[in-house]
């Protein structure tokens, strides 16, 4: 990483900027060559150390074929965006803080699938008073889910240029 004063290295803090993130985009090979990305729902889980990234989908299409040819897969996620414009000094600039990462994808057996979905949802609708928001279970067999398990992390912020 070029600016060293923008890296972040810690774990937690990783871990708690993919918390405050709503979209993740997933990089999988395609077979012609180029980059497949797209932009996910996700949920996030630190497992012993190991980030788990938790993602669902139908049953078929283009991106569980490339998966399954090719489980290795990148993936990129930003918040905290604040575009700042400084008129009197013709400059502007733009805070952020981002993660990206890589790993392989894993196809959950059917007995993992309710909790990666309960993370899911959670990631989205935090639990209150020990509640977790529900989702029908119907909906269980028809869905694919799918866990990616991180192997290298990176974070880079850049903090908001103080007036």
């Amino acid at each position: 990483m070029r600016r060293k004063d923008r890296e972040i290295t810690e774990h937690q803090q990783l871990l708690e900027i993919m918390q405050r993130c709503r979209v993740c985009h997933l990089a999988l090979n395609d077979e012609d060559g180029f980059p497949y990305i797209l932009p996910l729902n996700f949920g996030v889980e630190d497992h012993g150390g190991t980030i788990r990234l938790y993602f669902h989908s139908a049953l078929e299409g283009h991106k569980l074929e490339l998966m399954r040819r090719d489980p290795r897969a990148s993936f990129e996620m930003d918040t905290g965006h604040d575009l700042q414009y400084f008129e009197e000094r013709g400059y502007c600039t733009y805070a952020y803080e981002s993660v990206t990462g890589k790993g392989r994808i894993r196809f959950l057996p059917e007995e993992e699938k309710p909790k990666a979905l309960q993370c899911l949802m959670d990631h989205y609708h935090p639990v209150q008073q020990e509640k977790h928001a529900w989702f029908n279970p119907a909906a269980i067999p028809r869905t694919v889910v799918y866990c990616l398990e991180v192997t290298s992390l990176t974070g880079k912020r850049k903090a908001p240029v103080q007036r």
